[in-house]
C-alpha cells in the first residue's frame, strides 16, 4: 500500500479537484483505490456524494459513517480505534470527510509533546489515529494506493495526517501567495518528518506506528491560461518562472541555484494541468470526473476534445507520481 498526501496550505489552488480526478484515473488503470477527506471542511467527499447520501452518512442522533467515527473511543476516553466505514464509488473506496474533525485538532496538539516522555502511550495513539485508520479501511478495501486530501493550513490535523503519507505532492497555482505557501511548507514538513523521527525513539513496545516518511514527489501546477500579452498573464509567467528554485530551497531544502530552470526543465515540475473551464460545469452537474464525461451529458464538439485532452493530461500524471511512488501499475 503506498500513501500519497496532497497538501498545499494556500488553498483555493485546486488541490481537492486533482486528488478526485486521479483518483478515478488510478481506478481506470486498475488500482484498487481508496481516498481520504482528512480536511474539516469535507470538500472532497461533496465532490463523491450528493446530499441524499451526504445526510446518511451524517445523520442526526446517529452515529456516523465517516473519518471521525473510529476516532470516537480515543477521543472519550482511553479506547482504541474502531473499524472505519468506506464508502463504495463505483469501485472507489471513500473515507468520507466530517466538519466535526476539527474537534480533533486540540487533542492532537496536547497529544504531540507528551510523545517525548516515556510511558505516554496514548500520545502514540493519538498521533498515530489517521494512521491506523487509513492501514484497517486499506486492508478492508484490499487497496494498492491511498490519497490523502487535507485542509490549506499548518494545523496538528494536517501533521498527523502528513505523518500518516509515504508520500506528498504539492498542487500550486503561479501566484505570489502559492510562492509564499511553499516558502511555508517545506520547512514545516521538515520540522514535522524530524520530531516525529525524535519521537519514535520513545516508542512503547507494540504499537503499529507510521514511518512518518513524507516525501516530496514533485509539484503540480494548476490553471495555465493561453498565451496573451497582457498585464496579468506577464505576472504569471512571472510566477511560473519563479516555482522551481522556491520549490528546491523551501521543499528540498536545496541551495538556490535553479533560477534559470523553467518548470518543463524542472524534474520535479509533476505536471503544468490547464484548467479545462469549460468542462467543469458539466462534470459538477454529472457527478463524474472532467474526462470521463460523454456526451449526453453535453460534451459534444470542442467539448469532446477537451474531454480526450482531460483523460491524456491526467494519464500522463497519474502514471508519473505511481512511478516515483514505486506503485506498479496492472
Amino acid at each position: 500500500m503506498t500513501t500519497i498526501a496532497f497538501f498545499n496550505n494556500k488553498g483555493g489552488v485546486g488541490k481537492t479537484s486533482l486528488v478526485y480526478h486521479l483518483a478515478w484515473m488510478y481506478d481506470e488503470l486498475g488500482l484498487r483505490v481508496l481516498v481520504a477527506d482528512l480536511d474539516p471542511q469535507a470538500n472532497l467527499t461533496a465532490m463523491f456524494l450528493d446530499e441524499e447520501a451526504l445526510e446518511g452518512l451524517w445523520p442526526e442522533g446517529k452515529p456516523r459513517k465517516t473519518l471521525l467515527a473510529p476516532l470516537l473511543p480515543l477521543l472519550e476516553g482511553e479506547g482504541g480505534i474502531a473499524d472505519p466505514h468506506v464508502v463504495d464509488i463505483e469501485g472507489i473506496g471513500l473515507l468520507a470527510g466530517d466538519l466535526d474533525l476539527s474537534r480533533f485538532e486540540d487533542e492532537l496538539s496536547q497529544q504531540w509533546p507528551y510523545c517525548l516522555d516515556i510511558g505516554k502511550p496514548r500520545a502514540f495513539r493519538v498521533i498515530g489515529a489517521f494512521h491506523q485508520i487509513l492501514a484497517r479501511a486499506a486492508q478492508l478495501r484490499e487497496a494498492d494506493i491511498v490519497l490523502i486530501d487535507v485542509g490549506p493550513n499548518l494545523g496538528a490535523i494536517n501533521r498527523s495526517a502528513l505523518i500518516a503519507a509515504d508520500h506528498v505532492v504539492v498542487p500550486l497555482a503561479p501566484d505570489l501567495f502559492s510562492l509564499r505557501g511553499l516558502q511555508n511548507l517545506g520547512p514545516r514538513l521538515r520540522e514535522w518528518r524530524s520530531g516525529w523521527t525524535e519521537r519514535l525513539k520513545k516508542r512503547p513496545a507494540g504499537l503499529d506506528l507510521p514511518q512518518g516518511r513524507m516525501e516530496p514527489l514533485g509539484y503540480v501546477v494548476m490553471q495555465q491560461h493561453a498565451a496573451r500579452l497582457d498585464r496579468p498573464v506577464k505576472a504569471y509567467a512571472r510566477w511560473m518562472a519563479r516555482i522551481p528554485a522556491v520549490y528546491h530551497e523551501a521543499v528540498l531544502g536545496e541551495a538556490v541555484g535553479q533560477t534559470g530552470v523553467s518548470i518543463e526543465d524542472d524534474s520535479h515540475c509533476l505536471a503544468a494541468l490547464k484548467h479545462y473551464r469549460s468542462l467543469m460545469p458539466l462534470a459538477q452537474e454529472a457527478r463524474k470526473p472532467m474526462f470521463l464525461l460523454k456526451p449526453a451529458d453535453g460534451a459534444i464538439g470542442s467539448h469532446a476534445k477537451a474531454v480526450r485532452d482531460c483523460y491524456a493530461d491526467f494519464g500522463v500524471l497519474a502514471k508519473k507520481i505511481a512511478e516515483r511512488a514505486g506503485e506498479a501499475l496492472p
